[in-house]
């Protein structure tokens, strides 16, 4: 199943938060759900997650990560890949929006993702490419502040004060589900093929991001957990009629 509209689903979805806190759960659930693989860095992996159905890679340009790329790297990878796919630059403790921009143009990537512990002073400078703001849902987060973040989508994730993504953790669900009423969800934090499932039926999020749960190591992806992942989520689509 190939879902191409991950970046205009994400353009529409994120300006009206309103509308994501109207939205019946159940009718939600019908639309088919967007898989993004994150953590890419050889363009075989890239290509098996494209042919089995992926509307979204993210790459690395975080040098302490294991899943590190060169935005040049990246950028040679996106170059070769198919149209409608999108292609994410994940940022983590990045202040300055100059040094993502710059980053992000040289990788030629479509949208980007912004972890903490810090964050662009100036958000608005990052105007020319739609945001994905992680938001780690550790013991005491409050909800209502994310209301208070520019972005067009959320990516939920597990928090830990080491790792900075992909920690293989999972994320509290049913909080998860709450924050949907403040915009568009991607939920990530340890899902792998064998709760996946699950996840999605607890949560009905937008999409969902998987890198290490569909790993050998760091930074390359299995094929037959790969398979597996989007094999779940298809069964999934299938019972919802998507």
């Amino acid at each position: 199943m190939l879902i191409a509209d991950f970046l205009p689903a994400l353009r529409t979805e994120g300006r009206d938060t309103k509308l994501a806190a109207d939205r019946v759960d159940g009718a939600a659930a019908r639309q088919p759900v967007r898989i993004k693989i994150c953590g890419i860095t050889r363009l075989d992996d890239a290509r098996l997650a494209i042919e089995l159905g992926a509307s979204a890679l993210g790459f690395t340009f975080y040098p302490p990560s294991p899943r590190y790329i060169e935005p040049e790297a990246a950028s040679a990878i996106i170059a070769q890949l198919p149209p409608f796919i999108a292609s994410v630059g994940v940022f983590a403790d990045e202040p300055d929006a100059t040094r993502i921009v710059a980053a992000a143009r040289r990788a030629c990537v479509s949208a980007v993702q912004l972890h903490g512990p810090r964050f662009p002073d100036d958000p608005v400078a990052l105007g020319e490419f739609p945001v994905i703001r992680a938001v780690p849902l550790c013991d005491g987060f409050n909800l209502e502040d994310m209301a208070k973040l520019n972005a067009q989508a959320f990516l939920l994730d597990s928090f830990d004060p080491k790792l900075i993504g992909g920690t293989g953790k999972t994320v509290d669900w049913n909080l998860a589900r709450q924050a949907k009423r403040y915009g568009t969800i991607i939920l990530a934090g340890g899902l792998t093929p064998g709760n996946v499932s699950r996840a999605i039926r607890e949560v009905h999020p937008f999409a969902v991001d998987v890198a290490s749960g569909v790993e050998s190591a760091p930074g390359r992806k299995d094929p037959e957990k790969l398979r597996a992942f989007f094999n779940a989520v298809m069964r999934i689509d299938q019972d919802w009629g998507g």
